[in-house]
């Protein structure tokens, strides 16, 4: 197991794809030897405000999946179908060749975006409310203080994460995570291809 704490003051910041606004760079990984740009993407974990309705960037080859952290009234709305994130740590999972335009019903809010490319990476994202264990397999986790503090315990060892912080957890194997305490956002990668 690796651990690397991410502090917030560290994070880079980067335009959307479309020039629409500006995430915050959490944790990403790009195709090996390649210029880091859209293309190379292999996963981003970001953050981003949504301040005003407008197009989501058409990002083909992506699985994304998003959660609101803060706020609330976010609704996605496509052609055919209708993503609910109304309620804060609620993780919706669309493609990125969808066309999107976001729908905010009290003001802004603050998202999670977990992206990857497609046949890749397979990705989870969770919202860490209660006390608890859970399972993680191999792969690369991150561990997101988004409302304040929280302490998390991973192989009987306590980790506390500043609020914006991020635990990055490489694992070669599978272990166990329990939330001690706070609220946390979880999000996982595995590499599949």
């Amino acid at each position: 197991m690796k651990t690397t704490l991410l502090k917030s003051e560290d994070y880079a910041r980067s335009p959307w794809k479309n020039g629409g606004g500006i995430f915050t760079d959490i944790a990403d990984a790009h195709r090996a030897e390649s210029v880091k740009d859209w293309d190379s993407l292999l996963w981003r974990f970001a953050t981003t405000p949504i301040v005003a309705p407008g197009p989501f960037s058409h990002m083909p080859g992506i699985d994304r999946l998003q959660m609101v952290v803060g706020g609330r009234g976010l609704v996605l709305k496509s052609p055919t179908e209708e993503f609910d994130e109304r309620e804060p740590f609620t993780t919706v999972r669309f493609t990125g060749e969808l066309e999107i335009v976001t729908r905010l019903e009290e003001g802004r809010v603050e998202v999670v975006n977990l992206m990857g490319r497609r046949g890749a990476v397979a990705l989870e994202l969770e919202a860490l409310k209660e006390p608890g264990e859970r399972r993680l397999s191999a792969g690369t986790h991150l561990i997101y203080a988004a409302r304040g503090d929280c302490t998390i315990r991973l192989e009987g060892t306590d980790f506390s994460i500043s609020h914006e912080n991020t635990l990055k957890v490489e694992l070669t194997g599978a272990s166990t995570l329990a939330l001690v305490s706070g609220l946390a956002v979880l999000g996982s990668i595995q590499i599949v291809g």
